[in-house]
């Protein structure tokens, strides 16, 4: 069988030898060729090329946003049999994707279990979610519309080209986009479903898994059902006043968030976020521009992975 690794060398957690490491313990089951991206949408090309050329396997080695890339490649011409299965290997920061797939955050460990996972034939197919924007993009675990994503793109300006990201930089910045750039008092966003009115909020996040993210090695949960095995779920809040806003990030770090300001959405296979004007947009923990609306849809058993077992 036929693999393509797929490595950012760019990515916080990725180096020359964890490349050449995975490269040799895949050659041992698989003809493997290895690919470096060189720009960003470098690993969709590649990907998808991979898909057209009916390859077994694609290893993306490298961070959640080269792995979105990789997944977007995947599936350019939609799900379906022809798609190669998706191996995982973590090499950035907060490896959402990889360790809610039950991967290790090391990524010589990971690549133990991987190999385990392939040698034993063991896939399991996921659900994911896609945007109704222009390039309809897919995304794996998250996506938002507002004070999300201007904390990742804040994150990503501050940056400049350096690998090293901390998810301390993160709390950070999003605590600047709260008390300097939010407005308080007017809701921005309403999110909305199928026959069901418009709800304002402050705040909307759209989760295909839980957790959300990582604080370092304390995940985050504002919507604890989440899974790859139901459709979209959404945490929203109605209100921001400092103290309430607080205790709910509490919650995060426990069993969930709940109170009158929050606004939770299980298993849903549409969401609708809009707002007055464009608003920085984020997916899976990448900044992708602006939008005024987006619509979320989970589609069912969309990609095969390799299951850690």
């Amino acid at each position: 069988m036929r693999a393509l690794l797929v490595a950012n060398p760019k990515a916080t957690g990725t180096t020359a030898r964890s490349r050449d490491v995975l490269a040799a313990a895949l050659s041992a089951d698989l003809k493997v060729e290895v690919a470096e991206t060189q720009h960003r949408g470098h690993a969709t090309e590649l990907a998808r090329q991979a898909a057209e050329d009916r390859v077994d396997y694609v290893v993306a080695l490298g961070g959640d946003g080269t792995q979105n890339e990789v997944v977007n490649g995947l599936l350019a011409n939609g799900p379906g049999e022809h798609v190669p299965t998706l191996g995982i290997v973590p090499g950035g920061c907060a490896n959402v994707l990889a360790r809610s797939l039950g991967l290790p955050t090391d990524p010589v460990e990971a690549t133990a279990v991987l190999l385990n996972g392939v040698r034993a034939g063991r896939r399991r197919t996921i659900n994911l979610g896609r945007l109704s924007t222009a390039d309809q993009r897919w995304f794996t675990f998250c996506a938002g519309l507002g004070i999300d994503a201007a904390t990742v793109q804040r994150v990503e300006r501050a940056r400049h080209g350096s690998r090293q990201v901390t998810s301390w930089q993160y709390a950070r910045a999003a605590t600047r986009e709260y008390f300097f750039h939010l407005d308080h008092g007017t809701a921005p966003l309403r999110v909305s479903r199928p026959g069901q009115p418009e709800v304002p909020v402050f705040l909307g996040l759209v989760c295909n898994t839980s957790p959300w993210t990582y604080l370092g090695e304390r995940p985050v949960t504002p919507c604890p059902d989440a899974s790859f095995d139901a459709g979209l779920d959404l945490f929203g809040l109605t209100g921001m006043r400092p103290l309430p806003t607080l205790r709910i990030i509490a919650q995060l770090f426990g069993s969930g968030p709940k109170g009158k300001r929050v606004l939770s959405l299980h298993d849903e296979p549409e969401i609708t976020i809009r707002a007055a004007g464009p608003l920085p947009l984020q997916v899976d923990g990448d900044h992708l521009g602006e939008a005024a609306e987006v619509t979320l849809r989970s589609v069912p058993r969309a990609l095969r992975v390799v299951d850690a077992g």
